[in-house]
């Protein structure tokens, strides 16, 4: 009767307060631990929940049928078959705890334990245990008896912090729920009736908890067969892990993942899932771990404590290493700064992508013969890192050899899209406005993470494609199509170049020393930052090597520390076997096309050029022009003159001369190599007009570009005239419209100080009558 009075009391209570009313999951009631694993399942990091309980929901079928059926024959054999409570266990508690005075046994089903930890009940007295009831009443009206169950086994208390069996068995043990031996799950079996006592950590082995193992132990025998093996293991002290031995791999990459999901569900109000399967390979992080730190280390000597490096599979764009500074735990170096994720000057490795453009937009092709002279751009005058000219140099050897001024010349000439334009759709972020650079964002004067930098590179690996880095795995490789920011011919041709880019490094024993890797490096002003990035195989290394508060240090040059890391790295994980997926041999696109290119010029080559070669061409797209250096001109046999028609074979003869621009003349002088001056050109016919040779072409100042002048200590800011003259030419004159502005000699430039703003026609002539204009905008400024 006294039963049947109470239940109808909890009966009652139900129904008037109903706590579960408009609850239809029971996950959601506490906040939840997040398990971050590698992309092959292997173990990063658990999480604390927001509580500070380790506490890791397991769907009810994940876990193992025989923990099921332990945790029940220890804790409510007739869960299946009772309303959430049983009366005949409420009464022998009852019994015992306030008539016999013995330990406090409360006889609580499964249903009431778990009423008791949601909603934190306090059982110690009868009010308490019939508001328990009630509550365990509620909860079997609104869920299934397998609901309850998965709810109970992931908030019954498992010692210390430790909630359910999914955080229990990966921290206790390190493995989740699916494969638990015998001791292993009675273990887990006994810990929820006494959490505290059963939990500790014994260096030899906690006495109670073995005992109450043994004691389960003997009733699993009454109903299941027991293999030798597994009664020998029972019989032997069960040592638990600690939380303190929880793995805490790749920290860098698991905060930003931690971060970018909680904003995630803080926009879809919700939580983090239990557990997140990230696209990190934890054999290749650690590789590059390693070799960080070791290249460190080795480095201190000169003053070198940080670097940082990011490794990407450009296939599915998954992140499969990165390491965000010399050491995690070293507050000296703020180490715990995730280094691919701060905003630096990227030296010269974003030269690739102004060639990739220039071949797109069809200014040059790899053999192209760009300048390495001294050159104005307006105002602005580049130098090389090396502070010297080469002269002539190709497309190919400009890049390769990082020449600053061969890049700003070829950057200035792209049009739809402009190198800033290209770096706005590629996504990187921060820029200011066109305005502030001008011709400086080509060699770093713009910002990049090196995040930015590897999907900058990644592309070229995606035949032009954009697409964005991922943290989490996905299944199979994502070959879904981004934007087109380059052709594939660009994105082949840079690539290729880059491969001709010779090892700084002596490949190890065993490993093949062509294999190809397109690598670039780069410097910031100032020798802050040191830069080196590699496309090989699959995959995109970027590397960092500088210190986070911007300190200089002359020994922070690309070539020298960053690239040796770089390629220390590659070959360290090409041979460990950790899974690094070979591709095949790179072909070109089909579109491309080889032609037969004169080298010192890289035109199309006439009977008269000496040196021929290949070179690469986008049909359609590529400049193409006949070659004009070598020219040949019928000369006196005896004075080495022109001569005029009829020529006469036994006076006269025919030579091939180089008409190498003046400004290039002028670096062969300074370099002491020699360069035959062609002879003056004939002058025939009554008119004495010049029959051969080229015209001047004006260089600077360059085409659609309106120039900013302002007051220099006290004087208007100079605009330098230059122009590009043929062999033959000594003098150069200079004329604004009818206005003489003056005369230069070849290879020389003239200063031009406008006085007032607005548009000028500017006008070149050389001292053979030949001629080339231009017009040019000017804006003072007050």
């Amino acid at each position: 009767m006294l039963f049947l009075v109470a239940a109808l009391l909890c009966g009652g209570y139900v129904l008037r307060h109903d706590p579960l009313r408009g609850t239809s999951d029971l996950r959601d009631w506490r906040a939840q631990s997040t398990l971050l694993t590698d992309r092959h399942g292997r173990w990063l990091r658990l999480t604390l929940a927001q509580d500070e309980q380790y506490r890791l929901w397991t769907p009810l079928e994940r876990i193992d049928p025989r923990l099921r059926e332990a945790i029940l024959m220890k804790e409510d054999r007739y869960f299946y078959y009772e309303p959430g409570f049983n009366p005949w266990s409420l009464l022998r508690g009852a019994y015992r705890t306030y008539l016999r005075h013995r330990h406090p046994q409360g006889g609580s089903t499964i249903t009431m334990q778990l009423a008791r930890l949601l909603w934190n009940i306090d059982t110690r007295d009868p009010r308490g245990k019939l508001r328990q009831i009630a509550y365990a009443l509620d909860l079997e009206l609104h869920f299934s008896k397998a609901q309850i169950l998965e709810a109970y086994l992931n908030y019954a208390p498992f010692g210390r912090n430790i909630q359910g069996v999914g955080a229990a068995s990966r921290i206790y043990f390190g493995h989740g729920v699916e494969g638990l031996s015998l001791p292993e799950l009675l273990t887990l079996a006994v810990l929820p009736q006494d959490p505290g006592q059963r939990g500790r950590i014994d260096r030899d082995g906690n006495a109670a908890l073995l005992a109450a193992r043994q004691r389960l132990y003997a009733k699993w025998r009454e109903h299941h067969p027991v293999t030798a093996a597994e009664d020998a293991a029972l019989r032997l002290p069960m040592a638990l892990s600690s939380v303190a031995q929880l793995p805490y791999h790749a920290p860098w990459f698991v905060d930003q993942v931690l971060q970018e999901e909680r904003t995630r569900a803080l926009l879809r109000q919700g939580g983090l899932p239990s557990e997140l399967h990230t696209s990190l390979d934890l054999a290749m992080q650690r590789i590059v771990e390693g070799q960080l730190h070791a290249f460190v280390q080795e480095q201190q000597i000169k003053g070198i404590r940080n670097a940082a490096a990011l490794l990407v599979d450009t296939r599915d764009m998954g992140i499969r290493a990165l390491v965000g500074s010399a050491n995690f735990f070293d507050a000296a170096i703020a180490g715990q700064v995730n280094g691919t994720l701060g905003k630096r000057s990227p030296g010269s490795t974003l030269k690739p992508f102004i060639y990739a453009l220039a071949f797109d937009q069809g200014v040059v092709i790899p053999a192209t013969v760009l300048r390495d002279v001294p050159t104005a751009f307006g105002p602005y005058t580049p130098e090389n890192f090396d502070s010297r000219f080469e002269g002539p140099i190709t497309v190919t050897d400009a890049l390769i050899r990082s020449r600053n001024i061969p890049a700003v010349d070829v950057a200035a000439r792209l049009h739809h899209p402009s190198f800033y334009d290209f770096l706005r759709a590629a996504g990187i972020t921060g820029l200011a406005p066109e305005s502030h650079y001008g011709l400086a964002l080509v060699l770093g004067g713009g910002e990049v993470t090196m995040q930015e930098l590897a999907t900058l590179y990644a592309l070229l690996n995606n035949d032009g494609r954009l697409r964005p880095l991922s943290l989490l795995a996905k299944n199979g490789t994502d070959q879904s199509a981004g934007p087109r920011l380059l052709s594939p011919e660009a994105s082949y041709l840079v690539l290729d170049i880059l491969r001709q880019n010779p090892s700084p490094l002596v490949a190890p024993t065993g490993q093949a020393r062509d294999l190809p890797v397109a690598w670039k490096t780069g410097t910031s002003s100032g020798f802050r930052d040191a830069w080196s990035v590699a496309v090989f195989d699959h995959y995109v290394l970027v590397v960092w090597v500088g210190n986070f508060d911007g300190t200089a240090n002359p020994a922070l040059i690309g070539a020298e520390v960053a690239a040796p890391l770089l390629f220390r790295t590659i070959y360290a994980l090409r041979a460990s076997g950790v899974g690094l997926e070979r591709a095949a041999t790179p072909m070109p696109p089909p579109r491309l096309r080889r032609v037969d290119v004169c080298l010192s010029s890289g035109a199309l080559p006439t009977v008269w050029c000496p040196r021929r070669g290949k070179s690469w061409f986008i049909p359609g797209v590529s400049p193409i022009a006949v070659d004009s250096v070598y020219r040949p001109i019928w000369v006196d046999r005896r004075s080495g003159r022109a001569v005029c028609p009829p020529y006469d074979p036994r006076r006269h003869e025919l030579r091939v001369y180089a008409y190498w621009p003046s400004e290039l003349r002028q670096v062969f002088a300074q370099a002491g190599i020699p360069r035959a001056r062609p002879p003056a050109p004939a002058v025939c016919g009554s008119a004495g007009a010049a029959v051969d040779g080229s015209a001047p072409q004006i260089r600077s100042p360059l085409r659609g570009l309106t120039y900013l002048l302002g007051p220099t200590g006290g004087e208007q800011t100079p605009l330098h005239l230059s122009a590009d003259a043929d062999g033959d030419v000594a003098r150069l004159y200079w004329f604004a419209g009818s206005t003489y502005l003056g005369q230069s000699a070849s290879g020389q430039s003239l200063e031009w100080r406008p006085q007032r703003p607005g548009t000028y026609r500017l006008r070149v002539v050389d001292d053979r009558g030949r001629a080339d204009s231009r017009t040019v905008q000017v804006a003072l400024r007050p």
